[in-house]
């Protein structure tokens, strides 16, 4: 905004050189870009941040340069004679919640004609083009005070009335500029009562224009909202000196004061006779106080000011204050709408007290050690695991769309968190407007990617977070471990009988021993995506911690992937619950002095029985000398009941502190074979 110095200086006596205001300014937060000499005068291009449209107008920054300097700060005359005829203007408001306060005054028997030259020197100043001396008063108002203003000819205002409500529906109209334009149902427009005569807040229509042949006038001045002002200009397209200034916020109490400024220079300059003003004010100011105390002042800022500075700083920028021993309460001014936490009142102290005599000094914090906590050694461990099981780690996105969800066959129900996404409101792009339940889509994706680029051995991982949206503030953030593994298999001069699944479910049970992570099983899982006779949920303590299985082969169909009969396995592990449930300590235990026993046994049981539960069984037997319980042997097929299956289990007994001799494992071997059986319905493999 260009401001004139010798305009400023109507409202304050200051001597300081411009280069010292400029600095000044700029040193309190209202940057001087650069600054032009025109005659005696200097003109500066101030840089208004949009959080404070009380300082784009020459009173605003005069009130802040008097605050800078200790100075008092000149009011302009804005008193008329309470003796005054009514106007003959009829106002209403149908939209409240857009326009709080609507006044206007009328101006009869005027007289326009050419500005003086003292007006139009000052307008072109700050670039302001002159048209007319009534036309040219509400500009220079609104660059003096900062509240637009707007006049019409009252002779081309039907019925004499005012109505401020929005189009309704779509129409056109012309505006000043000769445009004529398509109005938007929820612009908020200016009435009378026949058709709309301006565009509220932002230009005035072509058909109630103030002319030479104009006899009187009627001044508007009101208060819009913001919100509605800035929506309005951006769908039609059209900015302006007022909506500038609207659309970031005016002060609804002094508007009236500027209504006044304004028909006293149109009467000084046009002559005419001023009437009574009208008043249609539904939603009243009101202010709300701030409590802040002198000790988190002085804690922000870092230098001890004296209450009683700190109380003539906040009243000489129009903050009123009321002191309560150890704190104060602060009451924003109308104009200042960007204050409104105690963190805002401290910092208008310090941005008048001034930045420069804040002296500079060293930050003050505990530097860390650098070392990585227990969490961090752990994740990095899993790292490096996997990566010495032949997989490369890959980085992605953190986000998602529905559709990857769709291709793994995720339902969407209550319990299914992964369909609690947290939704984007300016996602990158479409494909991307999520953020991601799973780190599974991501690596599958960037599988099909290699696979298309000729890549036959692809093995990834990745150590990221998941977002679930569980209805709180923020979502919460877990921290994952998937992979993703595919070989296609080709002729090879050796035979390699070992599955995939298996080879990738021993890496993991290589990374579970190498963290110390125990007491796990696997059992059949329940993954809709999984291939289900290939797969395995990983449960500890209760809790399912992730799984691992082969792609079933309805996705597998989906990816469209050009290779024959591909076995792609997939892993995701929950780290956050493994990580709190790893074993902390490590027990050494003493190399076995004294020989074992082995004895094997085959169980026929039902099929649905996990194996990882019938090893728990023997486990948990109180026999005091089975050390190891081992699975060596799983089949089904001839010889075997329908829905059965054999189990070859492998028991070892040890004692401690002597050599076991055969008739002293052989009753306990029977016992434990016995309770099993009893607990899952099992018969001994070769017996009747």
């Amino acid at each position: 905004m260009r401001v004139s110095l010798d305009w400023i200086k109507d409202f304050l006596d200051v001597t300081a050189s411009p280069e010292d205001v400029a600095h000044r300014l700029t040193m309190a937060g209202l940057e001087v870009e650069g600054m032009e000499k025109i005659g005696d005068d200097v003109v500066m291009e101030v840089n208004v941040t949009p959080n404070r449209p009380d300082c784009l107008n020459v009173y605003g920054l005069a009130r802040e340069v008097a605050a800078l300097y200790r100075l008092p700060l000149k009011s302009p005359e804005t008193r008329v004679s309470p003796d005054l005829q009514p106007s003959d203007i009829q106002v209403s408001i149908d939209a409240p919640d857009l326009c709080a306060r609507y006044t206007g005054r009328s101006v009869v028997s005027v007289t326009v004609r050419n500005s003086p030259d003292w007006l139009k020197r000052r307008l072109e100043k700050c670039g302001i083009r002159t048209i007319n001396n009534v036309v040219d008063v509400t500009s220079y108002v609104m660059l003096e005070l900062g509240h637009p203003l707007h006049a019409f000819d009252t002779a081309k205002l039907a019925g004499r009335k005012i109505r401020v409500a929005t189009a309704g529906s779509d129409l056109n109209m012309t505006t000043l500029d000769g445009v004529e334009r398509d109005i938007p149902g929820e612009t908020l427009l200016i009435w009378d009562s026949a058709s709309p005569v301006a565009v509220a807040g932002i230009m005035g229509g072509e058909g109630s224009s103030v002319t030479e042949a104009t006899k009187d006038i009627f001044l508007e001045s009101a208060y819009f909202e913001p919100a509605s002002i800035r929506k309005s200009s951006k769908a039609l397209g059209l900015r302006s000196e007022s909506s500038y200034r609207f659309e970031r916020g005016t002060d609804r109490v002094f508007l009236e004061a500027a209504l006044n400024r304004a028909a006293l220079l149109i009467a000084e300059l046009a002559g005419g006779r001023i009437c009574e003003m009208v008043d249609n004010y539904p939603v009243p100011y009101t202010s709300v106080g701030i409590t802040v105390s002198y000790a988190r002042i002085n804690a922000l800022i870092g230098i001890p000011i004296e209450k009683e500075e700190v109380l003539g700083l906040l009243e000489s920028i129009g903050i009123r204050t009321e002191e309560k021993g150890e704190e104060f309460v602060a009451w924003p001014p109308p104009f200042r709408g960007d204050i409104s936490t105690p963190v805002d009142i401290i910092e208008e102290v310090v941005r008048c007290y001034g930045y420069d005599r804040v002296p500079a000094r060293p930050p003050r914090a505990t530097l860390s050690d650098g070392l990585l906590n227990a969490a961090e050694r752990t994740v990095h461990a899993i790292r490096e695991s996997i990566r010495k099981g032949g997989f490369n780690e890959v980085v992605n996105f953190s986000f998602m769309n529905m559709a990857d969800l769709d291709l793994l066959s995720i339902e969407s129900h209550e319990h299914e968190h992964r369909r609690k996404h947290v939704i984007l409101k300016n996602p990158l792009r479409q494909e991307e407007c999520l953020m991601r339940t799973t780190l599974m889509p991501a690596l599958v994706n960037n599988f099909v990617y290699n696979l298309s680029r000729g890549n036959r051995d692809v093995r990834l991982f990745e150590v990221s977070r998941v977002f679930i949206d569980w209805g709180k503030q923020l979502p919460a953030e877990g921290l994952r471990l998937a992979g993703l593994y595919f070989r296609e298999i080709q002729p090879s001069l050796w035979k390699d009988s070992v599955p995939a699944f298996y080879g990738v479910k021993g890496v993991l049970e290589s990374l579970f021993e190498e963290i110390r992570f125990n007491n796990y099983t696997f059992v059949p899982s329940r993954e809709v995506f999984l291939h289900p006779g290939k797969s395995a949920d990983i449960y500890c303590g209760g809790f399912k911690m992730g799984y691992i299985g082969e792609i079933g082969p309805q996705v597998i169909e989906k990816l469209s992937l050009k290779t024959q009969k591909p076995e792609v396995i997939v892993f995701e592990v929950d780290l956050d619950r493994v990580l709190t449930l790893l074993e902390q300590k490590i027990v050494y235990h003493q190399i076995p002095r004294y020989p074992s026993i082995e004895r094997d046994v085959a169980l026929v049981l039902d099929e649905q029985i996990a194996a990882a539960e019938v090893l728990a069984l023997f486990r948990e037997y109180p026999s005091g000398i089975l050390s190891q319980v081992e699975l060596f042997d799983h089949y089904k097929g001839k010889n075997l009941p329908e829905n059965t299956k054999s189990l070859g289990i492998r028991l070892t007994y040890r004692s401690k502190d002597r050599t076991l001799s055969e008739d002293e494992v052989e009753p306990v071997h029977m016992a434990l074979v016995e309770h099993v059986a009893k607990k899952t319905g099992a018969k001994i493999r070769g017996t009747a």
